[in-house]
């Protein structure tokens, strides 16, 4: 029951701050967030890390995949093998439309 009043009275305390804070205030975070994604030094580490989590992944997938491949039942092992020969074979874009340099 303790649980239960302190979630309700947090819940109150949040809608109060937040009708207090008015759309103004959520306009001005908005705005303030959008420049900050939208800046060239912030996109530039964004997707410098992006492209190092790629390379990490692959070379995890390649890693676990040498090794699991001989466990694995032939079902598996050959959508792995399908996998991997048509990532080889890529026009550099992954199922979600993102590009690969």
């Amino acid at each position: 029951m303790r649980y239960r009043l302190t979630f309700v009275v947090g819940l109150a305390l949040g809608y109060v701050l937040g009708t207090k804070a008015g759309r103004e205030r959520y306009e001005q975070l908005k705005k303030s967030a959008r420049q900050v994604a939208q800046n060239p030094a912030v996109r530039n580490t964004a997707e410098s890390a992006a492209q190092q989590g790629r390379q990490f992944a692959g070379k995890a997938y390649h890693a676990v995949s040498d090794k699991v491949g001989d466990r694995m039942p032939e079902s598996v092992a050959g959508r792995v093998r399908s996998l991997r020969d048509r990532n080889a074979h890529s026009a550099g874009s992954d199922d979600w439309g993102t590009s690969h340099p």
